[in-house]
């Protein structure tokens, strides 16, 4: 027979913070909260940049819509702070809309030629990296690692240099060299600084490994 006392103990010990989501709270809210809203509507409109790129030949309308989707990725973290709608699956769902954005826009502005080949390259080697470096620490049983300010300093930087350059392709004289000048200045801070955080997320992946194979064995 159970030990009354140890029951009671056991009811009055207080609860440990995880990831999991019936300790964060983000169950109740689950995926719709108006961040993860912004992330989805950011994915649905990736194939919509491409029509309007490609299809379409309305670079204006691509140009445009370029710079909302990345005026909206500070804004869904902006409004998850500041209203307490973060969320285990926004932490998920946010990088994920970020990254797939990221390699389809860069392959794409490659291919139409606004910007540099070596330059669309090295963008998506870095995010192939960490796509791979993703999916294979958690196959491998590692608990999530949350983005770093600097890596979302890197997106948000890439995200205003790449409408520029599609600006600046669409310009012509003092005006086209301006706007290339800006897309240039972002671009160097967001390539550098993603390979920066890349680099990073080299010890806190080893972390997260070791951390997630403990909680495993502790369960088993």
């Amino acid at each position: 027979m159970a030990d009354p006392g140890a029951s009671d103990a056991q009811l009055t010990l207080p609860r440990v913070p995880t990831d999991h989501p019936a300790d964060t709270g983000a169950r109740d809210r689950g995926l719709f909260t108006i961040p993860n809203l912004i992330s989805l509507v950011r994915l649905a409109c990736v194939p919509l940049f491409c029509w309007l790129l490609f299809d379409a030949d309305e670079r204006g309308w691509a140009f445009g819509l370029l710079g909302a989707l990345g005026a909206s990725d500070w804004i869904d973290g902006w409004i998850a702070r500041h209203f307490d709608q973060t969320s285990v699956v926004g932490k998920v769902l946010d990088p994920t809309a970020d990254r797939i954005l990221l390699l389809t826009v860069a392959a794409a502005l490659m291919v139409d030629g606004a910007v540099p080949t070596w330059f669309g390259v090295a963008v998506l080697v870095r995010e192939a990296i960490i796509s791979v470096a993703v999916l294979a620490l958690a196959a491998a049983g590692a608990r999530r690692i949350d983005v770093q300010w600097v890596g979302k300093t890197a997106t948000l930087s890439l995200m205003f240099a790449f409408p520029a350059f599609l600006l600046a392709d669409q310009l012509s004289g003092a005006g086209h060299d301006a706007t290339l000048a800006v897309a240039w200045t972002f671009a160097a801070i967001g390539l550098t600084l993603s390979y920066y955080a890349a680099a990073m997320y080299v010890p806190l992946a080893r972390r997260a490994l070791r951390e997630g194979r403990g909680g495993q064995e502790a369960l088993t």
